[in-house]
């Protein structure tokens, strides 16, 4: 669930950066009339985003009427209506492209996963963001990836212990990074080790890691890794993942692929907003 309290913190700078002080070629055409507007997807893609949307335009004015056709999370196809709004044509345009950004980039990220999703659907691997987001929207980008049927990965830095390779260079070694964590966390929290070749999975594993990443491997390299880990620990693919290879390193075994292009480079979802 999006938490509206942040969401409108997130809309009010978006529309602060767009408006300014006053949208002068709007108001100085309209006053009070009145229309409504469609929004259409001009692709076929994932919905995602239709509450913040929503909330952009009532934002603005709290009379504007929002009706959603079609839910987050849904399959459209090109040309498919995804929403009627009416209320003051001076707040449907004030509002629009805010109210578009928002929804072309969840909508594409959204659209991007469930094909990521649907590459790996026959095999146990769970496909997982990154923090590679866009700072400020990082929680609504992670909501998108739920709507595209992907999990997420950590929100923040105290969600999660995950010791990576300038912490291992910074101390030393992944098993001396592991025990300094250990000494100042609860015994309840599990620590991901990122590991780069064989061997440090060997000792991310002697050292007691719960998710051990195989990052940057090849699949042959990756499936011995698995074998290696037999169970002991989660396993999680990272680093250089597209839908090209990512069906490939399913079929190493791993527990969980995670992709950073999911929110660092996706594709916005074409989708327009007419008034009639």
């Amino acid at each position: 669930m999006l938490d509206p309290f942040l969401i409108e913190k997130i809309i009010e700078i978006a529309l602060q950066e767009d408006i300014g002080f006053n949208d002068i070629t709007t108001n100085s055409i309209f006053s009070e009339e009145i229309s409504s507007g469609v929004l259409i997807a001009k692709k076929p893609g994932v919905i995602a985003g239709l509450p913040v949307a929503k909330q952009v335009w009532k934002k603005l004015d709290d009379n504007i009427n929002f009706e959603a056709l079609v839910s987050d999370g849904q399959k459209v196809e090109s040309g498919e209506k995804i929403a009627l709004v009416e209320g003051k044509i001076r707040s449907l345009l004030t509002g629009e492209r805010v109210a578009l950004n928002f929804l072309q980039r969840l909508s594409g990220i959204a659209t991007l996963t469930s094909r990521y999703v649907e590459k790996v659907k026959n095999y146990k691997a769970i496909i997982v963001d990154t923090r590679k987001t866009t700072p400020g929207l990082r929680i609504l980008e992670k909501y998108a990836i739920t709507q595209g049927g992907g999990r997420n990965h950590r929100l923040r830095l105290d969600n999660a212990v995950m010791i990576k390779d300038n912490h291992i260079a910074g101390c030393g070694s992944i098993a001396e990074a592991v025990e300094r964590v250990r000494k100042k966390t609860p015994f309840t929290i599990t620590i991901e080790v990122e590991t780069k070749n064989l061997e440090e999975v060997e000792e991310a594993l002697r050292a007691g890691a719960g998710i051990i990443m195989l990052d940057n491997m090849e699949p042959e390299t990756m499936k011995k890794a698995v074998e290696i880990i037999k169970g002991s620990a989660l396993v999680e693919a990272s680093g250089g993942i597209t839908l090209e290879n990512v069906q490939e390193v399913a079929e190493t075994g791993v527990d969980f692929i995670s992709v950073g292009e999911l929110t660092h480079s996706p594709k916005a979802l074409d989708i327009s907003f007419n008034l009639f």
